[in-house]
């Protein structure tokens, strides 16, 4: 991979990973659009480590108080903090599962443009219609086990490229009556064990390749997407309120359309 390529792809996957609108159909879609060669394990576990790390950073407070009450109720003392950190525990349940025995179908044979297309506009419809439907009354520390699960199976829908994880699990938070807001933190959370679990299995097939491996190119990919990736956390997070979902439910659509004109 060059400079460019590794930029490239770099950004998308940062500005992508947490907008509702699908990092991997873009992972996908960039070097066939370009032609560009696969960028290969080594560079997508280097990436996915920059955008876990960019999450970890923003989040750190609360997950310090969620990690110090999830452990506190072991012991019996359970409070707001406590009841999120094993919510987020379950719901990393269903995507492990299903990665774990539908890796290798998902990865040879849904990731097409024509499934990416499909998928970026059905899923758009359904973000849509949530986020108008939705009562947005509740935040995320009043999510129970049950929710929890709902949310982390719509989450392993996000296997197929052009779903979108955050935008699939706000749809569902959205659907359980959260605010935009809310919905936003629990995806985000739930993509701290979602992505460490990813880079374990990614990573796990690195380590028996013998392909060489381009250690300052990976180091600048993973920076480049650590620091965009923690930037739209912060923009998306804070201009939520007054854009809503509309503006990714439109771009879904047009890439959708785009998709199925150039490739059907």
């Amino acid at each position: 991979m060059d400079i460019l390529q590794t930029l490239v792809l770099a950004l998308v996957q940062g500005v992508t990973e947490f907008l509702p609108i699908s990092s991997s159909a873009h992972l996908i879609l960039v070097p066939v659009l370009t032609g560009w060669p696969d960028q290969g394990l080594a560079f997508d576990v280097a990436v996915h480590l920059g955008t876990l790390a960019a999450v970890v950073v923003y989040f750190r407070h609360e997950l310090v108080r969620m990690a110090v009450a999830g452990l506190g109720s072991l012991r019996g003392r359970r409070d707001a903090d406590s009841r999120l950190a094993w919510a987020v525990v379950l719901g990393t349940l269903p995507v492990v599962f299903f990665g774990l025995i539908g890796k290798s179908f998902i990865e040879t044979e849904l990731r097409g443009p024509i499934v990416i297309a499909l998928t970026a506009i059905v899923f758009g419809l359904v973000l849509w219609w949530a986020d108008a439907r939705g009562a947005r009354c509740r935040d995320e520390f009043s999510i129970g086990w049950r929710e929890a699960l709902i949310v982390g199976f719509a989450q392993a829908l996000a296997l197929i490229p052009g779903t979108s994880r955050s935008g699939i699990t706000i749809t569902a938070g959205l659907m359980l009556g959260l605010t935009r807001e809310a919905a936003a933190r629990f995806s985000f959370l739930l993509s701290i064990p979602t992505l460490l679990a990813s880079n374990v299995l990614v990573g796990r097939d690195l380590l028996a390749s013998e392909a060489p491996v381009d250690w300052m190119g990976l180091a600048l990919g993973a920076l480049v997407a650590g620091v965009s990736a923690y930037a739209c956390i912060r923009v998306f997070i804070a201009l939520l309120a007054r854009t809503g979902m509309l503006p990714y439910v439109i771009y879904r659509l047009v890439l959708g359309v785009v998709l199925l004109w150039v490739f059907w």
